[in-house]
């Protein structure tokens, strides 16, 4: 069950753990676009992503005994971070299963934190997530899903409740997609506090699984193609519970080019000199895109991490400015 009362529970467990991120309002973009567009840095979250925000919900509401042969999950890195980072906070052994795509600045990141590292064949998360469960089930150690758990869930839905108390009631939140978790938590609050306010989920036109899954009624897996929303990337699990939320509570799916991603992630290195991801990218763009066709509207746009390489960097520059 995932409701505001949980998403509230999660705010106090976690707030020692994570930073409240500001609600910064974008002159430039605004200028741009013609509307009042805010940005919830969540990049500037301390494991560079609001990952943790769900990660530390659920390791620190673990007993000691649940967790005494440490915790298991799957991730296309950010997510892995967050869970390695609560894990080692509480002194839990951790073990990542990760696409032997995933970015090598991500790999570092959680190999510094000291987690065990299982690279899986493929670029598709959804793979990994399958070999961590397997892996679980086997050792009898705890899973930690990267979307697809209240607790996960309820712990991201606290970026929603700081949206609405930082600022002005907003029009519309725009939130980047991949398995679900950020805005089912984000729409859950949402839309129990400000129900006129819209809730848009934004994908990678190249890799859109659950935009696709809410388009065809049920939860398939589309044809993927690269992508720099490398932290969106992957099918989705047969039973995710984030599906029926996604339908019931998401007012809108815009899909976004990789042309328009790498513009969002430039313009926010010029705009306002922060370094953003590409899935990061892909809210930016669609929240311009709403405001170009609502002027005049308030908007934010949740920036979700940072943890970009600087070959991705550079090939997204290298298009924004051709």
């Amino acid at each position: 069950m995932i409701d505001p009362t949980t998403i509230g529970e999660a705010a106090t467990r976690i707030e020692p753990h994570v930073r409240r991120t500001p609600l910064l309002t974008s002159d430039p973009l605004s200028e741009r676009h013609g509307a009042d567009i805010a940005i919830k840095c969540e990049h500037l979250q301390r494991t560079g992503s609001f990952k943790v925000r769900g990660s530390a919900n659920v390791v620190h509401s673990l007993s000691p005994d649940l967790a005494a042969d440490g915790v298991i999950t799957a991730s296309s890195g950010n997510h892995g971070i967050g869970v390695a980072t609560a894990a080692a906070s509480r002194g839990f052994a951790c073990t990542i299963y990760l696409p032997e795509a995933a970015a090598p600045s991500k790999i570092a990141q959680i190999r510094r934190l000291g987690a065990e590292i299982v690279l899986v064949e493929g670029t598709d998360t959804s793979r990994a997530e399958m070999a961590a469960r397997r892996a679980a089930e086997e050792r009898g150690i705890i899973y930690v899903s990267p979307y697809n758990d209240p607790r996960i869930i309820a712990g991201q839905g606290t970026l929603g409740k700081e949206i609405l108390e930082d600022g002005a009631v907003p029009d519309a939140v725009v939130v980047s997609v991949g398995g679900g978790g950020l805005i089912s938590g984000i729409a859950t609050w949402i839309k129990a506090s400000s129900p006129s306010t819209l809730v848009i989920g934004a994908s990678a036109a190249n890799d859109r699984a659950m935009a696709a899954s809410v388009d065809a009624g049920e939860i398939i897996t589309p044809h993927f193609e690269p992508t720099f929303s490398d932290g969106t990337a992957g099918g989705l699990e047969d039973d995710t519970i984030t599906f029926d939320i996604c339908r019931a509570l998401v007012d809108s799916w815009v899909d976004i080019s990789e042309l328009d991603i790498a513009r969002a992630v430039a313009s926010m290195v010029d705009d306002h000199h922060h370094l953003v991801e590409g899935a990061a990218g892909v809210a930016l763009a669609a929240a311009t895109h709403f405001a170009d066709t609502n002027p005049g509207t308030r908007v934010v746009a949740v920036s979700c991490g940072a943890n970009v390489g600087a070959t991705s960097l550079e090939a997204m520059l290298a298009m924004a400015n051709r």
